[in-house]
């Protein structure tokens, strides 16, 4: 992932401008209007007026940038600003609308998903997620707009946070639920692709009119869940930030980019048109690349009328790599051999045929021959992770596993080969591990580093609060989202080893990004064992207010006999945590202990060697979140 610079812009850059330097203002514009573009036209989905709003935008910039006191903080501002812009545009047209004006697009067409997957050229599931991006709520694109850019690279969190005007935590909660919407819409997207289609959503859809909203996502949704046809294609889905990780910005056209030498002259409550010639504003009078850059709505039509293999070549030239392998979408020409009986559209230029049925009627199926029960599917959460050390199969079993990601207690993976979608999170695990190798380490494997192993415990990083304090500037100084120390117990306890770092690192005004902690259950009724490991989640977020990542999970009776429950109860016990996990909007993320089996965790490991997976394990291939 690139490096996210503080601010994510020059200094120098920002004080000249603040100090009237037309050239540096002028570059400052052009630096961050591919920025702006995405985050606005994602925001309003390719309405007609974002353009509009981007150009509203960056005079604001203008007039207010003199205002700016912490120049460092320029990115996190304009982000601000241009969030504020997509919200008055919404507000001033409300009581003129009867439905969302982010769907009211000049040419429906052409809309921003339209924009993103040509000139990215996105294939696969990237194209995928995308498209699922039209079947979110107007709420949830606002969010999804810099989110994108959070797991693209370009912003990180404190600026997202800045730009909803949320704080950390809220900011976490609304990226939570509009994720598991994504991943539901991703769902629907890929159920109605499905070839051959399946009948039962045929019958699900009728009366649909082929536009994405949020009641057919609900009821499409539910289908999917309820089908095991359905449900099979849901196999391999990878999370969307994986996706997105390193994706570029869409090009933006530079329409706002001529405003800049003008802006400086504007009076507040002032245009662009009261201070430019009229003709200045005419398409004609624009230089020849602005002009052009006026008609990028026209570019999907344009393209759909270009012979499929001359579209085949242009996406295997812009093709996105995913795990070092270029996907070239497949390109069909010539008509269906099958007359179609619904048609389902995702997007005007996109349909999706379900073909009817032979007039004919269908041979029945024996009755003595029932049909055979598929193997459960593996699911893929952004949750979902593991703890790992190398053994035979490892890196096949992260694969099976429907683990987004994992780690391994150190800032590297030596021996371990990351599967397409799963990514790696170092950790700093003792106070030896602070040095400029082992930080250079994790910043090139991750945007997130985890803090301290279990420094209340003198088997593990044996840390006081004094030396875990005096050591954090130097993982701040990574740049990267900061995980706290991970504790062994009592997280949430006043006075405890954890409370005193964080009311030390309050005081010093450190950043702690999000709260890691260990959870182990000594009580085997499933029931007891989640309501347990919830109330203690709970009291932990009242206490500090942060997104929550459990890092190690598990039933454990430390000193009791027994000491592990039987298999069924630790896979009963996985099932149901999980799935409450899901519903907590400040857990982002779980681990369960351990990827591997060992002889002193009893029934804890997901895989044995080989790998062979455990009943615990089928468990965990099952668990959402």
């Amino acid at each position: 992932m690139r490096a996210i610079r503080r601010g994510g812009a020059d200094v120098q850059l920002v004080i000249a401008a603040q100090r009237g330097d037309r050239t540096a203002l002028e570059k400052l514009l052009a630096q961050y209007l591919p920025l702006l573009y995405n985050i606005v036209g994602r925001a309003m989905n390719g309405h007609a007026d974002a353009d509009d709003v981007v150009q509203e935008t960056m005079l604001r910039a203008v007039r207010n940038i003199g205002d700016l006191r912490d120049p460092a903080a320029f990115r996190s501002w304009l982000v601000a600003v241009a969030v504020r812009q997509v919200r008055d545009y919404v507000a001033a047209r409300q009581p003129q609308v009867t439905r969302d004006p982010a769907a009211e697009v000049a040419d429906p067409g052409a809309d921003f998903v339209d924009v993103t997957i040509l000139r990215l050229g996105l294939s696969g599931q990237r194209r995928e997620t995308a498209e699922a991006t039209r079947w979110l709520d107007h709420e949830d694109r606002e969010v999804l707009a810099l989110w994108w850019q959070e797991a693209a690279g370009t912003l990180d969190r404190s600026a997202v946070a800045s730009g909803l005007g949320m704080t950390p935590a809220h900011t976490a909660v609304r990226i939570g639920r509009m994720k598991d919407r994504l991943t539901t819409a991703r769902m629907v997207v890929r159920a109605l692709g499905a070839r051959p289609p399946c009948d039962g959503l045929a019958e699900a859809v009728t009366g649909w009119d082929s536009a994405p909203s949020p009641l057919w996502r609900k009821r499409v949704a539910r289908h999917v869940r309820e089908c095991e046809r359905c449900g099979a294609h849901l196999t391999d889905m990878v999370p969307a930030e994986q996706l997105l990780n390193g994706l570029p910005l869409v090009p933006a056209p530079l329409l706002a980019i001529p405003l800049a030498a003008a802006a400086r002259h504007l009076a507040p409550g002032q245009h662009a048109q009261h201070v430019l010639p009229q003709h200045a504003l005419h398409p004609h009078a624009l230089p020849q690349h602005v002009a052009a850059a006026r008609h990028l709505r026209l570019l999907p039509k344009v393209a759909a009328s270009l012979q499929p293999k001359v579209v085949a070549a242009a996406v295997a030239a812009t093709g996105c790599v995913a795990a070092g392998a270029v996907v070239v979408a497949r390109v069909h020409s010539g008509p269906a051999k099958t007359p179609p009986a619904h048609t389902l559209a995702l997007q005007p230029k996109t349909t999706i045929t379900i073909a009817a049925a032979p007039s004919s009627a269908p041979a029945r199926r024996p009755r003595h021959r029932p049909r055979p029960r598929p193997a459960p599917a593996v699911v893929t959460s952004t949750m979902k992770g593991a703890s790992a050390w190398t053994f035979p199969g490892v890196s096949q079993a992260l694969a099976e596993s429907g683990a987004s990601w994992y780690y391994t207690w150190s800032t590297g993976h030596s021996g371990i080969a990351s599967p397409p979608g799963v990514g790696f999170v170092p950790m700093i695990r003792a106070a030896g591990d602070v040095t400029s190798a082992e930080l250079s380490q994790a910043r090139s494997e991750s945007n997130y580093l985890m803090g301290f192993n279990e420094p209340d415990l003198t088997s593990q990083a044996n840390m006081s609060v004094a030396q875990a304090l005096s050591l954090w500037p130097q993982l701040m100084a990574t740049g990267m989202q900061l995980g706290s120390p991970a504790v062994a117990d009592n997280a949430a306890t006043p006075g405890s080893w954890l409370d005193q770092f964080m009311q030390g690192a309050a005081a010093r005004a450190y950043r702690v990004n999000f709260i890691t902690v260990h959870w182990y259950g000594g009580n085997f009724l499933t029931s007891a064992a989640v309501s347990e490991l919830k109330s203690y989640l709970q009291a932990i977020y009242q206490r500090y207010h942060l997104p929550i990542w459990i890092t190690e999970l598990g039933l454990v009776n430390y000193g009791g006999s027994p000491m592990f429950p039987t298999d069924g109860q630790q896979a009963a016990f996985l099932t149901a945590a999980t799935s409450m996990l899901a519903s907590l909007g400040y857990v982002q993320r779980y681990a369960w202990f351990a990827l591997p089996v060992s002889s002193g965790d009893g029934n804890l490991g997901l895989f044995a060697s080989g790998p062979v997976v455990t009943q615990v394990g089928r468990a965990f291939e099952a668990a959402g979140g």
